[in-house]
């Protein structure tokens, strides 16, 4: 497949933890060391820009790994810059919506920093397309799907966030700004399904449209 070009150019952040079924997946672990209580605030990690690619690419995985977990997820993207907003204003800065599939090399813990299962080259492909707020309607309406090889493979929706958008950004904006063109992903479940190389990944998300993209081959 042919990548198509990308529709941002900022950074991109990342939430882990800022759902309900990863809560309850992490269950009582939650309350044991290094963690110790599930968090207060939003657990936020970078996906760099070498990270980054369009719809259509083909992501090689690091040398020896042979699974990935796929994560389908949503980026906010702001339009304008965000600092100290308040849940009443936060979506005024937002431009809209976009499709994105976190990847990540399968690791047990979300608390120290994965950089190597997080931020290896191509794990984060984007769609082509950002979709404005009012056309993508209320996120809590909309259910991303998850297909490996045209299989369904996992369903999630956005109505179990348990920091929805406006409280989300909120929350991340009273420390640090987001920028014009930043881009905030609303969160990942964790243990997502994991794909092998080979595999064509397609994630669809209703007004969001769709993101297509391949894990590829191994080197023979």
């Amino acid at each position: 497949m042919t990548s198509k070009p990308l529709p941002l150019a900022g950074t991109v952040y990342g939430v882990v933890m800022n759902d309900r079924v990863s809560v309850a997946r992490l269950g009582a672990a939650a309350a044991e060391a290094p963690y110790k209580g599930a968090p207060k605030a939003p657990v936020l990690y970078i996906k760099p820009a070498n990270t980054l690619v369009g719809e259509g690419a083909a992501v090689r995985l690091p040398q020896g790994e042979a699974r990935v977990e796929v994560a389908a997820t949503v980026g906010i993207v702001f339009g304008a810059p965000a600092a100290r907003r308040t849940p009443a204003d936060a979506l005024e800065t937002v431009a809209g919506y976009l499709l994105v599939a976190d990847l990540s090399l399968p690791h047990a813990s979300y608390y120290r920093p994965a950089i190597r299962e997080k931020c290896f080259d191509g794990a984060c492909p984007v769609a082509a397309r950002v979709v404005p707020v009012a056309e993508a309607g209320r996120l809590g309406d909309i259910t991303l799907h998850t297909f490996f090889d045209g299989l369904p493979v996992a369903e999630r929706t956005l109505a179990d966030l348990v920091r929805g958008v406006p409280q989300l950004i909120a929350d991340v904006s009273e420390f640090m700004t987001l920028q014009t063109g930043d881009v905030l992903l609303v969160g990942v479940e964790y243990q997502s399904p994991q794909a092998a190389p080979g595999t064509k990944v397609r994630i669809a998300g209703g007004a969001l449209g769709a993101l297509e993209f391949s894990i590829a081959e191994e080197a023979r």
